[in-house]
Formats: structure tokens, C-alpha cells, sequence
């Protein structure tokens, strides 16, 4: 009896400028041990050799695997992911959103299908090594023991992401939940989105410890290293100043216009969301917010955002 195929997975690249990186990720996709994959690109206007590399590499190995590259909208990272996944002609199957800049580990797509269900929507997320331009693993800190355990909500996502986009994949019901929702403006994080439109349908969130691919931090990165002291001062920056605050009206905005999509439980957190940044009384929007469990995975960041909330900055 032969062999059951694997289900395909399409991987969904996004690139701008990123002929530097592009190589070495191109071939991680030839060293995984799941082999039944696909590919779809959006470049963004690269000016650079990105495309030529796209090309060559579609013409050695569309043999094997489906591989087409299509312009992005050039309206940033989050509208070029988004815009790719909600291409009319993109598979209705699993995904795997890619980053130009990584390399996967072999293991990494074979880990993500293994864990994802197939009847209900799942966004799947694991963790990676990170690096240094050369590929270098880069010395990592002391683990600090300030978080707590806290299941994925769509209470969290509303201030706080916790998949990250270079490892994240979609079944096929998540991915129908994204093209149903089209594509946002001026949201701030694909990744982000995701998480809260998942969890805001009643979707289920897989975050795995295993390392999956390797992060590779260089100059051009759009989100760098989230670990240290100066990740640690970035963050507060965002915290009190207009950014984060901005970000999370952005998003709010955008679950609006797709609330038909989101579960009772969530129309409701996200309606005290928006009507906390409202009240006179900071204690008032305070409690608002903890009433409906809005709150970050760690002490230091729900500490963080409470007095972002008292001082009024969101």
C-alpha cells in the first residue's frame, strides 16, 4: 500500500531589500525534513537583487514545489503579510508565515504541522535562537523568574503579542478566519493581528518551546532582539509614550470594522477596551480593564501597563 502524501503547506515570504539575507533562507526551505511545500512571495519593491534571486530560485525549483511571486502593496511589513494572504489565488491550505532574513531549522515546518489541528482555527508559534548577522547564537541572559502561567486570550492580545510572525503558522480555518477579514489599515504588527483575530473567533493559539529557526539580528531588522536592557528601555519608551497607545487604537479600530467575526465574549471585552481610554477617572479605566482580565503575561509588564493606564497614555 503506498504511502498517505503529506498535506501541502504554502510558505508565505515577504521580502524588500533582502538580498543580503535571501540566500541562506531560500535554502532552509530545501533542508526541511517536511517536504510538501509551497511557495508564495510578496515582494515590496525591492531595488536591490531580491527579485532577481526570487526568480532564479523559482526557476531551479518549481520541478518540486509551486513557487510564485507576486508585488506587494508597499504600505509596510504588516499590509505586504496580510495583502499576501488574502491574495484571491493564494491555497486555501496550512501556511507558514517567513521572514527574508532567517534561516529555518530543518525540523521547523514538520514541528508546525504536526502540531496543528485541522478542523478548528489555530495559529501555531514557537521560538528561535537568535543571532547575530554572521549567524553567530548570540550569549543569552539570565532566565528571570517574573513571569507567570497564563493561557492565550484575546484578553492579552489586546495589549500584548506573543507569536511571533517568523515562526507563526495557520491552519486552514485560521487562514479562512484572515481572508475574511481582509486587510486592516494601519495596524502596527501582522503577528499582532493574528493573534487577535484568532483568539477573538474563539480560535486556538499553540505556542511550543521548541527552536525552530535562527533569528538573525542585524541593522535592517524591523523588530530586533526582545531581550536585555535595551529591548527592556525600548519597551518602556512605547509604554509611556504616544506609541503604544497609538498601536492599540489601531488595532481596537480594526476589530471594530471585523466584530461580526468575534465571539460574544469578545465583542464584549473589546467594547470596555475601547470605552476605557474614555473615562475621566484613571482608577476608573484601571478597573475597566482588569475586570475583563486585559492584562500582559508578566508582572513587570502588567505593572508597566497599569501605570501607562494611570498616567493616561493609553
Amino acid at each position: 500500500m503506498s504511502d498517505v502524501p503529506q498535506p501541502r503547506v504554502t510558505i508565505a515570504l515577504c521580502t524588500y531589500n533582502g538580498a543580503q539575507h535571501l540566500e541562506a533562507q531560500l535554502t532552509s526551505y530545501l533542508a526541511q525534513t517536511y517536504t510538501a511545500w509551497d511557495l508564495w512571495i510578496s515582494d515590496d519593491g525591492s531595488s536591490d537583487r531580491t527579485r532577481a534571486l526570487l526568480e532564479a530560485f523559482a526557476k531551479a525549483h518549481s520541478h518540486q514545489h509551486a513557487i510564485r511571486i507576486v508585488t506587494g502593496p508597499q504600505k509596510g511589513v504588516a499590509a505586504n503579510f496580510l495583502s499576501l494572504l488574502c491574495h484571491p489565488e493564494f491555497p486555501e491550505a496550512p501556511c507558514a508565515l517567513s521572514d527574508q532574513d532567517d534561516v529555518w531549522l530543518p525540523e521547523k515546518l514538520a514541528l508546525g504541522m504536526a502540531a496543528l489541528p485541522s478542523n478548528h482555527p489555530c495559529l501555531y508559534g514557537a521560538q528561535s535562537v537568535q543571532t547575530n548577522a554572521a549567524l553567530v547564537p548570540l550569549a543569552r541572559g539570565p532566565q528571570r523568574g517574573h513571569k507567570r502561567p497564563m493561557s492565550p486570550s484575546f484578553a492579552n492580545a489586546l495589549v500584548q503579542n506573543i507569536v511571533s510572525g517568523h515562526s507563526a503558522m495557520l491552519n486552514a480555518p485560521a487562514l479562512a478566519l484572515v481572508r475574511a477579514a481582509g486587510v486592516p489599515p494601519d495596524i502596527p504588527y501582522h503577528d499582532w493581528w493574528l493573534y487577535q483575530l484568532v483568539t477573538g473567533a474563539g480560535g486556538r493559539i499553540i505556542v511550543r518551546a521548541q527552536e525552530v529557526l535562527l533569528y538573525r539580528q542585524h541593522s535592517q531588522n524591523t523588530m530586533g532582539v526582545n531581550q536585555g536592557v535595551r529591548a527592556r528601555l525600548r519597551r518602556a519608551a512605547q509604554l509611556f509614550g504616544a506609541t503604544y497607545g497609538a498601536w492599540l487604537a489601531a488595532n481596537t479600530a480594526a476589530l471594530r470594522h471585523v466584530e461580526r467575526l468575534l465571539t460574544p465574549e469578545a465583542q464584549i471585552t473589546l467594547k470596555a477596551m475601547e470605552l476605557a481610554p474614555k473615562q475621566i477617572f484613571a482608577l476608573k479605566r484601571l478597573s475597566t480593564l482588569r475586570h475583563h482580565g486585559i492584562q500582559r503575561h508578566s508582572r513587570l509588564g502588567t505593572a508597566a501597563l497599569w501605570m501607562s493606564v494611570l498616567l493616561g497614555r493609553c
